[in-house]
C-alpha cells in the first residue's frame, strides 16, 4: 500500500500550520517562530475572515521557561497585517542569530 505524503503549506519559504484559530509560522527547528491567534472574525459576503489577530514571536528552546519565551507581542487588524509584521520580526530575529 502506498504511503500518503503530507505536504505543509509554505508561505515565503517557511512552513505555515493551522490548528483551530491559531496559526504557527516558521520552522520549529529554528531559534523562534511566530504564533498568530485569531481573536475575532467578521463576515464579508459569504466568507468569515479574521478581524483582530494577536501576533507573538516566541523562542522554540524547550530549556527556556514558557513565560520567558515571548520576545514580542502585538495585536493587528486583519490576517495580512499580522502575517506581515510577524514575518518581519521573524526574519530580523533569525538574521541576528
Amino acid at each position: 500500500m502506498a504511503e500518503k505524503k503530507e505536504t505543509l503549506l509554505v508561505y515565503k519559504e517557511r512552513p505555515l500550520v493551522r490548528c483551530g484559530n491559531t496559526l504557527y509560522y516558521g520552522d520549529p527547528a529554528e531559534k523562534c517562530v511566530i504564533v498568530l491567534q485569531v481573536l475575532t472574525t467578521k463576515t464579508v459576503g459569504d466568507l468569515t475572515v479574521a478581524d483582530k489577530v494577536q501576533v507573538q514571536l516566541l523562542l522554540t528552546d524547550p530549556e527556556v521557561r514558557m513565560k520567558d519565551r515571548l520576545l514580542k507581542k502585538s495585536e493587528k487588524v486583519g490576517l495580512y497585517n499580522a502575517m506581515d509584521i510577524g514575518r518581519i520580526w521573524l526574519e530580523r530575529e533569525l538574521k541576528e542569530a
